[in-house]
C-alpha cells in the first residue's frame, strides 16, 4: 500500500530534476556564451596541462593587435619547433592573418612562433601579453610560458578559466570567422587547410568553432562552441579520451534543459517607493536573459535598489534591478531616469509645433 501511494504521489508530482551527463574528461566545463553562467562542472577550477587550446590566447592577442595585414617572418626558431606545423621555411613572409588561420585550423607551432615574435618583439615579451591579458579576463589560475602549448610547469590552466577566454575571444567577429571556417587558403598556399576541429567539420551540426589539443602529459583537450535556438554554448574538456563525445553529450544536455529566459524587458516600468506614497518613473535600457531549466523559472527572485540622489551626481543611473536564484545572484538589470525619452518626445514635439508653424506661414496648411 505504501508504495502504491509514493508511486501515485510521483505521477501526479513529478520531480522536477534531471541528471547531469558523465563525461570521460578529467575537468569540464559547460558555460552559456552571453551571461558566463556555468550550466555545468567537473573539477572546473583545477589546474592542468592544456596543450594547443592555448592557441585560442595567441589568435585573439594577434587579431586585437591591429597588425593582421602586416607581413611576418619566419625565424630559425619558429620553423624548427617541435610538434604540429604549417610548413613555413626560413625567412618565409606570410601575412600575420593567414598565420593566425594556420594556427588555428592546422595547429601550426611555427606559425604561433612567428606571430609571437612579430606581435611581441620576442616569444618572451608575447607571454608577458598573454599572462597580462589572462589576469585582465579574469583567468587567476592559468599561466603561460609559450604561445603554442607544449608541455611547460608553467604553462597550466583549468577548465573554466579557459571557458572564460573562449566566451571573451568569441565576442570578436574576426575570431568567430577564423574558428568557424571548415578550410581556408593562405595567400602563399597552393593548397587550402582543412580545420581540424570535427565537431565543426563532421560530427555536430550545431558547432560554430573550436580549438583542438594534444601532448602526451596533457592528453586530449578541448574548447568548442555551438548554437542552437538562440542559445550559445562553450564546453571545455581537459584530458578526455573520448571528447567529441563528451563535447556533444554536454551541449545536447544544455540545449535540452536550458532555454534562453527574458527577465526583464526594455522599456519604461513604474516603481512604488516601500513604506511611502511616492512612485518612481524608471527606464531599463537592456532586456535581460538568462538560461534557466523549467523548475528554475518558477523560483527566480528580484529586488530593486534605487541610490540616493546627490548633487553632485551627473549620471543617468539611479539603481539596479537583482535577479536571484536560490540566494545566488545570476544577472542585474541597470535601472536609469526616464529622462531619454522623455526628451526625446519634448524635441520632437517642439520640430512638430516649428514645423506647423513655417507651414501656416506658406499656406500649405
Amino acid at each position: 500500500m505504501i508504495i502504491c501511494c509514493i508511486s501515485l504521489f510521483l505521477l501526479m508530482n513529478p520531480i522536477q530534476a534531471f541528471a547531469k551527463p558523465s563525461v570521460s574528461a578529467q575537468n569540464a566545463v559547460l558555460m552559456e556564451q552571453s551571461t558566463g553562467r556555468v550550466l555545468y562542472e567537473k573539477s572546473a577550477n583545477d589546474p592542468h596541462l592544456i596543450a594547443s587550446i592555448t592557441k585560442i590566447m595567441t589568435a585573439i592577442i594577434a587579431i586585437e593587435s591591429g597588425k593582421m595585414d602586416e607581413m611576418a617572418t619566419a625565424s630559425h626558431r619558429a620553423v624548427y619547433t617541435e610538434g604540429s606545423s604549417i610548413y613555413l621555411e626560413e625567412g618565409e613572409k606570410m601575412k600575420l592573418s593567414d598565420l593566425v588561420y594556420g594556427l588555428m585550423l592546422r595547429s601550426g607551432n611555427d606559425s604561433a612562433v612567428a606571430i609571437a615574435e612579430h606581435v611581441g618583439g620576442s616569444v618572451e615579451g608575447f607571454v608577458h601579453l598573454m599572462n597580462e591579458k589572462a589576469a585582465w579576463i579574469g583567468m587567476n589560475n592559468s599561466h603561460f610560458d609559450n604561445p603554442h602549448g607544449l608541455d611547460s610547469d608553467k604553462h597550466y590552466s583549468t577548465a573554466y578559466d579557459m571557458a572564460l577566454l573562449m566566451r571573451y575571444a568569441m565576442d570578436n567577429d574576426v575570431f568567430k570567422d577564423v574558428t568557424g571556417s571548415t578550410s581556408y587558403k593562405a595567400e602563399t598556399r597552393e593548397y587550402a587547410w582543412g580545420n581540424k576541429n570535427k565537431l565543426l567539420t563532421r560530427y555536430y551540426e550545431y558547432s560554430t568553432g573550436g580549438k583542438t589539443g594534444y601532448t602526451r602529459a596533457a592528453g586530449r583537450t578541448l574548447v568548442s562552441t555551438a548554437e542552437k535556438d538562440g542559445m550559445e554554448l562553450i564546453v571545455v574538456t581537459l584530458n578526455g579520451p573520448d571528447d567529441w563525445k563528451d563535447h556533444m553529450r554536454l551541449f545536447n544536455w544544455g540545449f535540452k534543459n536550458y532555454q534562453m529566459t527574458k527577465l526583464q524587458n526594455k522599456g519604461q516600468e513604474i516603481f512604488y517607493m516601500k513604506n511611502s506614497e511616492e512612485k518612481e518613473t524608471a527606464y531599463f535600457r537592456d532586456e535581460v536573459y538568462v538560461p534557466l531549466t523549467d523548475q528554475e523559472k518558477e523560483q527566480v527572485e528580484s529586488a530593486t535598489f534605487f541610490e540616493k540622489a546627490r548633487d553632485e551626481d551627473v549620471t543617468d543611473l539611479i539603481g539596479k534591478k537583482v535577479f536571484t536564484l536560490e540566494g545566488n545572484n545570476i544577472a542585474e538589470a541597470s535601472i536609469f531616469r526616464d529622462n531619454i525619452a522623455n526628451e526625446s518626445e519634448e524635441s520632437a514635439g517642439f520640430l512638430e509645433s516649428i514645423l506647423d508653424m513655417f507651414n501656416k506661414m506658406l499656406g500649405v496648411i
